[in-house]
């Protein structure tokens, strides 16, 4: 998120260079390494598989490939953190340009997901048995690779079907909703006085459903949080106190509105890097939310962010407020492209007690979408799509994915839509319909809504994003 009208743009243009890169020479075999498969769940007519490869030997390996067959009937579909090629029913993962290197006595791990009720057989490391052991003299027939890998996962070329897979296992019980409804839209509030309208908390307009109050301010002590009404925006508003934001946030809460406190922004410093920190931070911010009555918290943490300790704190506050907590992220794109990645990562470890991820699709460049085969550029129904595919294909249920715009001009320095667009978008994800040229393989009715930066810019610019984006959310699945 941004606090002023300058905005820089971070363009990312060497992600790009990934797209068709050569197929490369494996190493040797490495004595003792191993691929282990786990069916991590299974829904009768698909299952969602992993295969974790350890490396048992002396010396480390720079790369690797499994292979296995599928029986007839059986097909993958999507898959993460590897790049896939096929031949008939034989499928061959290698290594991404993060995960390929493993050290002796470490491991790392892909995953995927597929349609029907066989197994992997007949599996390969780096061409010896997946369990360990020699070559074998007669290798399964194979084809020779080809001198650039096809597109990962093909856009379809008729609409996905009416009752895909799930991306991910239904949960057996559902996860605590925060008092949320189903498809949601977000709104971030000032405060802070910059060129966008000022408002008092109680008048943002009725169509946010949730409010992230930005931003609490980092103190002297490493993770800790701090929060006030901003003087000068009190000075704008002719006068706005401690006590009057409080009696505003009760005010939201009898109109059925959540409110969350943002930590972070754009220049927000606060670092969570060490058990101490962690500590301090869901203390104070358990103590901010019973002053001020906040809903939740909000990660929006533009420099940095270590996931284990962030997993910590958030699990400590969580387990001081209890189940209702709302737990919200707005990573930047580039937080979002690789889920070994800080934010990503987070998510991840988190999705068990994590309400929403909504990422900033702006100010971005041209970002790799789930496909892996183009770089799609910022402000269309593609971009959003494709990027918005990639957390929905490695683990995030799609009521934990929302897609975060600004509100017209002013409010970013890129990327900025027509909230039609958004709107598309939405569509494309949720139903399979109004998309661009990228379709994503599957669809995702749950998707959970919206956010916008913010509430502020939108009133400056006529409401035109909550009152084209709200009422079209009650039209998804």
């Amino acid at each position: 998120m941004k606090r002023s009208r300058s905005l820089v743009m971070a363009l990312v243009t060497a992600l790009a260079a990934t797209v068709g890169a050569a197929w490369v020479a494996l190493p040797a075999f490495a004595a003792g390494a191993t691929a282990n498969f786990v069916k991590t769940s299974d829904w009768g007519s698909g299952w969602e598989g992993k295969y974790t490869i350890t490396n048992g030997g002396a010396t480390a390996i720079s790369a690797w490939t499994v292979t296995f067959d599928l029986p007839a009937g059986t097909t993958v579909g999507s898959y993460w953190d590897a790049l896939l090629t096929t031949s008939g029913q034989r499928y061959t993962f290698t290594n991404r340009s993060w995960n390929g290197g493993i050290a002796p006595g470490a491991s790392t791990s892909f995953g995927f997901l597929a349609t029907g009720s066989g197994s992997p057989a007949n599996c390969q490391l780096n061409g010896a048995p997946c369990g360990g052991g020699p070559t074998p003299t007669t290798p399964p027939p194979t084809t020779p690779p080809p001198t650039t890998p096809p597109p990962t996962t093909p856009p379809p070329t008729t609409p996905p079907p009416t009752t895909p897979p799930p991306t991910t296992p239904p949960p057996t019980t559902a996860p605590p909703t925060g008092g949320l409804p189903k498809h949601l839209l977000t709104g971030y509030w000032h405060n802070f006085d910059n060129p966008a309208v000022e408002l008092r908390l109680r008048d943002v307009p009725a169509e946010y459903d949730l409010v992230a109050v930005a931003f609490a301010e980092a103190t002297g002590t490493p993770g800790a949080v701090t929060f006030a009404v901003d003087p000068g925006l009190s000075a704008s508003l002719g006068g706005y106190t401690d006590a009057d934001f409080t009696a505003d946030v009760r005010t939201l809460h009898s109109r059925g509105k959540k409110v969350i406190l943002s930590v972070g922004g754009e220049t927000g410093r606060v670092a969570v890097n060490n058990a101490a920190s962690a500590t301090a931070f869901a203390d104070t911010t358990y103590a901010l939310i019973q002053r001020y009555g906040f809903d939740g918290v909000d990660i929006d943490l533009e420099n940095g962010l270590n996931p284990t300790y962030m997993a910590q704190a958030l699990r400590a506050l969580r387990a001081k407020v209890g189940t209702g907590l709302i737990i919200a992220m707005a990573p930047q794109t580039i937080d979002m492209q690789n889920p070994a990645g800080g934010y990503f990562k987070l998510a991840l470890d988190i999705r068990d007690i994590l309400t929403v991820v909504n990422t900033q699709f702006y100010n971005s460049g041209a970002m790799l979408g789930c496909d892996q085969n183009a770089a799609y550029g910022q402000g269309t129904v593609n971009f959003i799509v494709a990027l918005a595919c990639i957390q929905l294909e490695a683990g995030l249920r799609p009521d934990q994915v929302g897609l975060g715009l600004p509100a017209g001009p002013g409010a970013a320095g890129g990327g900025v839509v027509a909230p039609s667009v958004v709107n598309a978008a939405l569509d494309c994800l949720a139903k399979g319909t109004n998309c661009g040229s990228f379709r994503p393989p599957r669809t995702y009715p749950g998707i959970r809504g919206a956010m916008t930066w913010s509430v502020n810019w939108d009133v400056s610019n006529g409401n035109g994003f909550a009152r084209t984006v709200k009422p079209h959310l009650s039209t998804l699945p």
